[in-house]
C-alpha cells in the first residue's frame, strides 16, 4: 500500500503540476525521443558498412558521422529562432517533415551509388532531428515543476535508447548480415577487395539497396507521426513562454553567456556526444580487429545499448537519493576507467570494457542538459536548448579524428605497440575527464 502511494506521489510530482496533468503530451513527445534514437543508432554501423562496400579508408567513411551530426550544428540555432517566432508544435511538425525528406532521399542516393549523396541525405535528415531535439527537450523540462525537471528529462530520455535498440536490431539482423561485400573466406578475411570490377558493381548495387530500405521505412513512420501530432492539441503553458513574452535575441545571448553553469554545460555536452558517438561507432572496428565479422560485432553494440537503457532507468531512480551533479561525476569516473581498460587490455576482455562504458554514459546527456538549463530563464530556454543541441557537433568532429588515428596504424593496424583502434579510444577518455570536471564544478558550486 505504501509503495503504491509512493509511486503515485512520484508520478504526480513529475507529470502533474498545479492540478494540470501532462501525461498525454509527455507520452506523445517521448515517442520522438525513440524516433531520433533509431536514426542515430542505425547510422553508427553504416560507417563500417560504407567503408567496405565503397572501399573507403576509416577517416573518409567516418564522414557519415560528420554529415549526420553536422546537420545538428547547422540547424540548431535556426530551429530555435523558428520556435521562438512560432511555437513548439510547428517546430515539431517542420522537424518531422525534414526527417522524412532526408530518409526518402536514400532512394535516389542508392540509385546513383554515390557516397556523397548518402551523406547529403543524412545531413538533411538531421536538420529534422535538430528541430525535434531543440523542441522536445525543453518541452519535457516544462511539463511539470522545475524541481523535478532533470528527473523528468532522464525519464523521457530513457525511451531514446529503445529507438536506438530498434535501429541497432535492424542493422544487426537485416542490414549487416545481408551485405554481400562483408562475405569472408575460410581465414576470416573479406574477399570483396579481390573481386573484379563487374562483380564489385553488382554487389555494390545490392548492398546499397539493403542500406536504403530501413531509412525509407522509417520515413513512412515519421509521416504517420506528423499526422498524429498535427491533430493533437498541445498544452499552451509551454507556448506562452515564447509567444507572449518578448525578449531580444541579443539579451538572451547575454544572459546565457553570463551563466557559467550553462556556458560550461554546452562544452561538456560537446565532449559527451563526441564520446558517445566514438564509443559506439568504432565498436565494430574494434571487434573486426579481433576477427569478428560485422554482423556479429553489431551484437556487442546491442549489448552496449541494453546496458545504456537499463542504466538510464537506474540513474533516474538514483537521482531521488543522490545529487545529480555528484552522480554525473561518479559516472564519468566509471566511464573513464572502462575506457582505460579497452585501450590497455587486448582481446575480448578489452571489448567487454568497451561495451561497459555505455552503462556509465547513460545519464550524461539528459543530466548535463538539465543542469545547464536549470537556472536559465524560461524566455531564454529555447535558444539555450539550441546551443546544447548544437553541441552535438562533437559527434561530427571527433569521430573523424578517431578514424584518422586508426588509419595511422597502417596495414599492420598497430600504434605505440597497441592495436591502433585501441589507441584511438584515448579521445573518448579525454572527453570523460572533461565531463567529470564539469560535474564536480557544478556540485561544488551548488554547495556554496
Amino acid at each position: 500500500m505504501n509503495n503504491t502511494s509512493s509511486a503515485t506521489k512520484t508520478r504526480e510530482s513529475i507529470l502533474h503540476h498545479n492540478g494540470v496533468s501532462y501525461v498525454v503530451p509527455f507520452v506523445l513527445i517521448t515517442t520522438l525521443f525513440a524516433l531520433w534514437g533509431f536514426a542515430n543508432d542505425i547510422t553508427n554501423p553504416m560507417v563500417a558498412a560504407f567503408q567496405t562496400v565503397m572501399e573507403l579508408p576509416a577517416r573518409q567513411a567516418s564522414m557519415v558521422q560528420f554529415a549526420f551530426y553536422g546537420g545538428y550544428a547547422t540547424m540548431a540555432i535556426p530551429a530555435a529562432l523558428f520556435i521562438r517566432r512560432y511555437n513548439y508544435k510547428y517546430g515539431i511538425l517542420l522537424g518531422l517533415s525534414l526527417y522524412a525528406v532526408g530518409a526518402f532521399l536514400f532512394i535516389p542516393a542508392a540509385a546513383q551509388q554515390s557516397f556523397t549523396f548518402f551523406c547529403c541525405s543524412l545531413y538533411i535528415l538531421t536538420f529534422g532531428l535538430a528541430f525535434l531535439e531543440t523542441t522536445a527537450n525543453p518541452f519535457i523540462l516544462s511539463l511539470g515543476s522545475k524541481e523535478t525537471s532533470t528527473r523528468r528529462l532522464n525519464l523521457a530520455q530513457a525511451f531514446n535508447p529503445m529507438g536506438s535498440l530498434c535501429g541497432m536490431a535492424v542493422a544487426s539482423f537485416i542490414v549487416l548480415p545481408n551485405l554481400w561485400s562483408d562475405r569472408r573466406d575460410a581465414a576470416g578475411q573479406i574477399v570483396f577487395h579481390t573481386l573484379s570490377e563487374s562483380e564489385k558493381a553488382a554487389i555494390r548495387l545490392h548492398d546499397l539497396s539493403v542500406i536504403r530500405d530501413p531509412y525509407v521505412c522509417i520515413g513512412i513512420i515519421v509521416l504517420i507521426m506528423l499526422v498524429v501530432i498535427a491533430v493533437m492539441k498541445m498544452p499552451r503553458t509551454v507556448e506562452d513562454v515564447h509567444t507572449d513574452v518578448k525578449v531580444t535575441v541579443g539579451a538572451t545571448l547575454r544572459n546565457l553567456i553570463g551563466n557559467r553553469i550553462y556556458r560550461e554545460g554546452v562544452i561538456a555536452q560537446f565532449f559527451y556526444v563526441a564520446a558517445q558517438i566514438m564509443v559506439w561507432t568504432f565498436i565494430i572496428q574494434y571487434a573486426n580487429h579481433l576477427g569478428i565479422d560485422k554482423a556479429t560485432a553489431q551484437t556487442y553494440n546491442i549489448l552496449a545499448m541494453c546496458l545504456f537503457l537499463s542504466a538510464r532507468f537506474i540513474a533516474t531512480l538514483l537521482m531521488r537519493y543522490v545529487n545529480s551533479r555528484l552522480l554525473l561525476t561518479l559516472f564519468a569516473v566509471g566511464a573513464g576507467c572502462c575506457t582505460l581498460g579497452c585501450i590497455l587490455i587486448e582481446g575480448v576482455t578489452g571489448l567487454y570494457c568497451l561495451v561497459a562504458i555505455s552503462f556509465f554514459m547513460s545519464l550524461m546527456f539528459p543530466t548535463i542538459y538539465g543542469i545547464a538549463l536549470e537556472n536559465v530563464e524560461p524566455v531564454d530556454a529555447n535558444l539555450g536548448a539550441a546551443f546544447l543541441v548544437m553541441a552535438i557537433v562533437g559527434g561530427a568532429c571527433m569521430p573523424v579524428l578517431q578514424g584518422s588515428i586508426i588509419d595511422m596504424g597502417g596495414s599492420a593496424h598497430v600504434l605505440f605497440g597497441l592495436p591502433s583502434v585501441n589507441v584511438s579510444y584515448a579521445l573518448p577518455l579525454l572527453c570523460f575527464v572533461m565531463i567529470g570536471i564539469y560535474g564536480l564544478r557544478c556540485y561544488f558550486a551548488q554547495r556554496k
